[in-house]
């Protein structure tokens, strides 16, 4: 049974207008239980990430101003997100939910955060919704441990993984492989070890045969002991920050790559949500649930 990384700390009201759809982690999590995708004994809190796991990637000036609240305005603005007790502890929840789901994955064959995906944290700063990163702390928490020594990050948000790609950059246990769009956030893009720019309105097609023509090889020649599959949902046609033109079926295509991919060389894997920020609420619940429909049909 597949386990779920949930917690009510994912969840606090942002000033009215606010861009970031933070309402569609109560809404995905609710209508998975619905439909009856996944039941109550599924979800399970995640509690929060300790100090000494964050400090393993951040900086202690970065992560003491988040503890005191004394991050300066310009910091906060570059975040987007109001930096309070309430926000940190989410971030902080959020990054526990990362971390367990890891440890799910080796136990279980796969893990999964109903939230999470931050992968444009750096280790001294945050940026573009993301405070802490929870793929690079999960990943260095499992390395560290020495319960795995390679790790492969898969991040599929239309936005480049920068932070994450920053952090790892001089790491060779951890390969980060981002598909983005080429002209989108960040302005400035790092160097991941592998960078698949696509360009403006990127089709099904297209997206489709690029990812399969370098997720197989990418895995065989990486022959990682885990994947963090990054599955931001922003890729879609009618997603306000995305400029990509894929569609619901075409996200779904891309689930079944990467998911069952790691089945077939049974891979231990983890997801993260990430973005997604389609103004038809609907349509942006639908396709992260359909990440996590996959997973569960999947490894059933």
């Amino acid at each position: 049974m597949v386990k779920f990384a949930f917690s009510d700390k994912y969840l606090y009201k942002l000033p009215e207008g606010h861009r970031f759809p933070i309402e569609k982690y109560e809404l995905v999590k609710e209508q998975l239980l619905h439909e009856g995708t996944i039941e109550p004994s599924q979800l399970y809190d995640p509690g929060l990430a300790t100090d000494d796991q964050i400090l393993k990637v951040h900086t202690k000036d970065y992560w003491q101003s988040l503890r005191t609240l004394t991050l300066d305005k310009k910091a906060v603005r570059k975040i987007g997100l109001p930096v309070t007790e309430k926000s940190l502890n989410r971030a902080r929840n959020s990054v526990a939910g990362t971390i367990s789901a890891a440890h799910n994955a080796l136990k279980s064959s796969v893990g999964v955060n109903l939230a999470g995906g931050t992968h444009h944290a750096y280790a001294d700063h945050g940026e573009g919704f993301c405070v802490l990163n929870d793929i690079a702390i999960s990943a260095t928490d499992l390395i560290n441990s020495r319960l795995v020594h390679k790790v492969l990050v898969v991040d599929l948000d239309v936005h480049q993984g920068n932070g994450t790609a920053k952090i790892f950059e001089n790491n060779p246990d951890v390969f980060t492989f981002s598909m983005h769009g080429e002209n989108n956030y960040p302005l400035h893009k790092e160097q991941s070890d592998l960078d698949i720019p696509l360009p403006y309105q990127c089709d099904d097609d297209t997206y489709l045969r690029l990812l399969q023509s370098h997720l197989p090889d990418l895995i065989n020649s990486v022959q990682p002991d885990i994947i963090y599959f990054q599955a931001g949902v922003d890729v879609l046609a009618s997603d306000k920050l995305g400029k990509l033109s894929l569609t619901r079926d075409g996200i779904k295509m891309r689930d079944q790559i990467v998911i069952s991919s790691c089945k077939e060389q049974s891979i231990p894997l983890v997801i993260t949500m990430g973005g997604g920020y389609s103004e038809r609420l609907p349509d942006l619940v639908e396709a992260h649930c359909t990440t996590f429909r996959i997973a569960v049909s999947t490894y059933h």
